[in-house]
């Protein structure tokens, strides 16, 4: 039988695509995670703080609602605990320097044929595959 777990990730691309394409039609702003986020943490966003909490509470919330759905969940992270504060670390240091996250530059910049957006996407491919390849084959962290 032919593997099918590419069909989740279509599913997931389509929703969150079409969760980015309804929030700029709403709302006439990216749907760039780190800058919502950003906006409630430094105050800039406060003027829209109810809505921007409610993204991020749809962000943690949601997925907590459909794991009943499922047996069981498999995933591939490292059961090394530093790794994973160490990545998560980079990850937000990675956002704050490109000025946006793969929701803003990826999904939204990307389908707005932002130079930008495509460079930023390039860079955090390259990116994320020079670090993978380091943790895995030269550190042997993962």
């Amino acid at each position: 039988m032919i593997e099918q777990d590419w069909i989740w990730g279509l599913v997931g691309g389509l929703m969150i695509g079409s969760a980015a394409a309804l929030y700029l039609l709403v709302n006439g702003r990216i749907m760039g995670a780190s800058g919502i986020i950003g906006g409630l943490v430094d105050r800039s966003g406060w003027e829209g703080g109810t809505e921007r909490a409610a993204f991020l509470a749809g962000l943690v919330l949601v997925p907590m609602l459909v794991v009943p759905l499922y047996e069981t969940v498999e995933t591939h992270i490292t059961s090394n605990l530093a790794v994973v504060i160490v990545a998560g670390l980079l990850v937000g240091v990675g956002t704050r320097l490109a000025n946006g996250c793969t929701s803003g530059h990826g999904v939204c910049g990307i389908s707005r044929l932002s130079l930008r957006g495509i460079v930023a996407t390039v860079f955090y491919l390259l990116g994320g595959a020079l670090v993978m390849a380091l943790a895995r084959h030269v550190l042997g962290v993962i």
